[in-house]
């Protein structure tokens, strides 16, 4: 059975830091893409980063390029956000979420989804 767990989030104030962690279990997903969505109250769900592990290539959403980053650790089957300078709006909760392909993922169509962490960023 596959798994998702994501963990690492919580209360920040505005310009701080947190780092979420996606613990991914029941198949290898070393040629998976992986990325992380995430959904404010009253919002739908957005794209925030993915990481495409063939091609070494990362992508991020505008409204987090410069701060947040993504990466991944295959002998561990873990997959992280590094979340920095972060602001009021970045309050969400986040979703780890993987996929066999890219754009399947990317367009939030994923075949496997974590459960979420909360991140709320005061000011």
């Amino acid at each position: 059975q596959v798994q998702l767990v994501e963990s690492g989030g919580g209360l920040v104030q505005a310009g701080g830091s947190l780092r979420l962690s996606c613990a991914a279990s029941g198949r290898t997903f070393s040629r998976y893409a992986m990325g992380w969505f995430r959904q404010a109250p009253g919002k739908e769900r957005e794209f925030v980063a993915a990481l495409v592990w063939s091609a070494g290539s990362t992508y991020y959403a505008d409204s987090v390029k410069g701060r947040f980053t993504i990466s991944r650790d295959d002998a561990k089957n873990m997959v992280y956000l590094q979340m920095n300078s972060l602001k009021t709006e970045d309050t969400a909760v986040y979703y780890c979420a993987a996929d066999a392909g890219f754009y399947t993922l990317r367009t939030g169509q994923a075949a496997y989804w974590g459960q979420g962490t909360q991140v709320t960023v005061s000011s």
